[in-house]
């Protein structure tokens, strides 16, 4: 149970902000996980969904792409929600069950290809040591180019926000969602 009520529509929050609640019904079909915490300051809910919508709209970087260095940055983080939500997102964007599996499980990447194995590497150590070293900030910069990384770096780092929401207000994984490992 969330340490305190979740928003879960228009009836929770001000007139004002509906328009709020509007934008996260469309992208999500209901208020849950994250923005049921997030809805109690509209305004900085509407900045977040703005930034979530900018990576569904607009980001150079594929869907694929991104959901490597998500699923890190949400493995790191301990996030069990918003990870349930975002391995689904990644299945329906391409990710193999074998880059997800290694990223549950914090397995060394070495066996994966190599475009997944940089986008893993580079997330782990960003996310676990807050820097990245040369040669795995380098191998993604050369393939991909620096506004690619900086919206990957970003993606990483937006989606632990998320997981540091619903584990502050401990809001609850859906019980069918994929599992973390303890």
């Amino acid at each position: 149970m969330p340490r305190v009520a979740p928003i879960t529509g228009k009836s929770d929050i001000a007139a004002e902000y509906h328009g709020v609640v509007d934008g996260v019904l469309k992208v999500f079909g209901q208020v849950r996980g994250p923005f049921s915490m997030l809805l109690h300051s509209p305004e900085l809910a509407e900045q977040m969904l703005g930034l979530g919508n900018f990576y569904r709209e607009k980001s150079i970087v594929v869907p694929k792409d991104r959901s490597l260095a998500i699923l890190v940055g949400v493995r790191e983080r301990q996030g069990a929600y918003v990870w349930a939500a975002q391995v689904n997102a990644a299945r329906r964007a391409g990710v193999r069950e074998e880059a997800i599996d290694v990223i549950r499980a914090r397995k060394d990447p070495t066996g994966l290809p190599v475009e997944e194995r940089e986008i893993i590497t580079y997330a782990e150590q960003l996310i676990r040591n807050n820097r990245v070293d040369q040669a795995a900030f380098d191998a993604l910069k050369n393939r991909h180019g620096v506004q690619w990384l900086v919206e990957l770096t970003a993606a990483a780092n937006y989606y632990g926000i998320l997981c540091g929401i619903v584990n502050a207000f401990e809001v609850p994984a859906p019980p069918d969602g994929d599992k973390l490992p303890a």
